[in-house]
């Protein structure tokens, strides 16, 4: 598995869809539960599959009418990986709202170094 060279806003929202729990889960659902263009969603989700972190299959039912759906699944490498990715995400997201309500309460009070 190799690491992901640059994690954006929209790759977190595909890694957090991918974690929810419903696996496999196809490409639409992906776009849908992350409210992103599926031309960001889709180039995400190949990028993902060429580094290991998921494997994807084309969905085998024949009862089901309507085009076939291309299912998407993290490995368990990556799995682990996205956990680590979205939760650092969210480490940094805090410390910088952190920063942000700290900055002005101490310049309000006089107390910035």
């Amino acid at each position: 598995m190799v690491p992901l060279s640059r994690v954006t806003s929209a790759t977190v929202d595909v890694l957090n869809a991918l974690l929810s729990g419903e696996a496999p889960i196809w490409g639409l659902r992906v776009v849908k539960q992350t409210g992103r263009p599926a031309g960001s969603v889709y180039p995400i989700l190949e990028r993902l599959e060429g580094s290991g972190w998921v494997t994807s299959e084309w969905e085998d039912d024949s009862e089901r009418t309507g085009p076939r759906r291309r299912l998407y699944e993290l490995t368990s490498d990556g799995t682990s990986a996205a956990r680590e990715v979205v939760a650092a995400v969210a480490t940094r997201s805090q410390a910088r709202v952190a920063r942000v309500v700290v900055a002005p309460n101490a310049i309000a009070t006089g107390t910035v170094a």
